[in-house]
């Protein structure tokens, strides 16, 4: 997957189509991200211990890594990532400036 834990990304699709985001968390296994603010759901919660508090919590959900695009941190608008080899070395870039993404 291009999209790695800790990237900017832009929601291409869907309910959320057009927030920005974190990636809180990446599945490889199931091609899903998860992203800070999108895909919003309330999960009810039943208190498990003495003192503790039950009651709706609003959870993150993942979507599909094909919805969501990385922003580029020079150009500040979402793009394809490219690969280059630099240095013996695999860097990330994007294809609509060429910058080197982190």
């Amino acid at each position: 997957m291009r999209i790695k834990k800790g990237d900017t990304v832009q929601v291409l699709s869907g309910n959320d189509k057009g927030k920005t985001g974190e990636v809180l968390e990446v599945i490889p296994k199931t091609e899903k991200v998860i992203v800070k603010g999108v895909n919003i759901r309330k999960k009810h919660v039943k208190p498990r211990k003495q003192g503790e508090e039950g009651g709706i919590i609003p959870v993150e959900c993942a979507i599909h890594s094909s919805k969501v695009n990385v922003v580029c941190t020079k150009c500040n608008k979402p793009a394809r990532i490219g690969y280059k080899i630099e240095k013996d070395e695999k860097v990330r870039v994007c294809k609509r400036c060429g910058n080197k993404i982190k």
